[in-house]
């Protein structure tokens, strides 16, 4: 098959449960020139099971199943070194793209502005349930992106695309950090190039207690100290950036019963910080 345009990374580590959601929601899009490949870290009989009933009905998805456990950089890696399209767009298992163009919008705009070697959007936050909670939207310009972005992730993960070369190299996450890896990352891109965020929902965010975001608090709240204090140097913000990251790693700390009853509401309220609620 000749090189598609988009190569969709999505690495997945024993969740199955709506990851056929969001390989819908890539073959939904009108725009037909990519590829999806799904990492599989570990072994998980129900996910692959799952995956060979697309494998047999749609020929752009590449399934490279690891057996092995690593960290999120290990496996984006993995299959960014796999990777045949000039953009890679990120697709998380247990999100779900919610603008059908996203994809073609997404490769007009770097097609036409070659000085920025991002670009991402907004979100919905919605339950395990599909019940929306809230919508949150990115900084757009690259100044205002760039004005947070030492504070919290400046870019959404299930939004973005990039460019698979940068500067005539090809891009990889930094897989001696194992939390936050796609913070660090946007980081490191914004060092290459600028960085832009359409100002309405492309995905839908789900907030659930099985994520892999609640499961790793306490290593992606010492991945966030480290991060701050890496990057201080090229973005504004780092004293408001290392205390929030301190107040992270003391809520981390705190037995798990606590922070599965707080953990939505503190995450929406997080959000809030970083971008701008708008109405659902």
């Amino acid at each position: 098959m000749p090189e598609p345009r988009v190569s969709i990374l999505m690495c997945t580590y024993d969740r199955p449960q709506l990851i056929g959601r969001a390989i819908a929601s890539a073959c939904n899009q009108t725009l037909e020139d990519w590829e999806l490949i799904i990492v599989q870290d570990g072994a998980n009989s129900e996910t692959a099971n799952l995956l060979q009933k697309w494998l047999a009905g749609e020929p752009r998805i590449r399934y490279f199943p690891r057996g092995v456990v690593g960290c999120i950089a290990e496996a984006s890696n993995y299959g960014l070194e796999r990777a045949q399209g000039e953009y890679i767009a990120v697709l998380d298992d247990d999100d779900c793209w919610s603008d059908p163009s996203k994809l073609e919008r997404q490769v007009a705009f770097l097609d036409a502005n070659p000085e920025y070697v991002a670009c991402g959007g907004g979100y919905v936050v919605a339950d395990e349930h599909g019940q929306k909670r809230a919508m949150f939207l990115k900084p757009e310009k690259d100044e205002d992106i760039r004005a947070r972005a030492l504070v919290a992730n400046p870019i959404a993960n299930s939004a973005a695309m990039f460019r698979r070369e940068v500067n005539g190299r090809q891009v990889f996450y930094d897989d001696s950090i194992d939390g936050f890896a796609d913070w660090d990352f946007w980081l490191m891109m914004g060092r290459e190039g600028k960085l832009y965020n359409f100002p309405e929902a492309l995905f839908h965010y789900t907030l659930w207690g099985g994520s892999g975001s609640f499961k790793a608090s306490k290593r992606n709240a010492r991945a966030a100290l480290r991060i701050v204090r890496k990057h201080r140097g090229r973005y504004s913000g780092f004293p408001v950036a290392f205390a929030l990251a301190c107040m992270n790693y003391c809520y981390a700390s705190l037995p798990t019963p606590i922070r599965r009853v707080s953990y939505a509401s503190l995450s929406a309220m997080k959000k809030a910080l970083t971008g701008v609620r708008a109405e659902v």
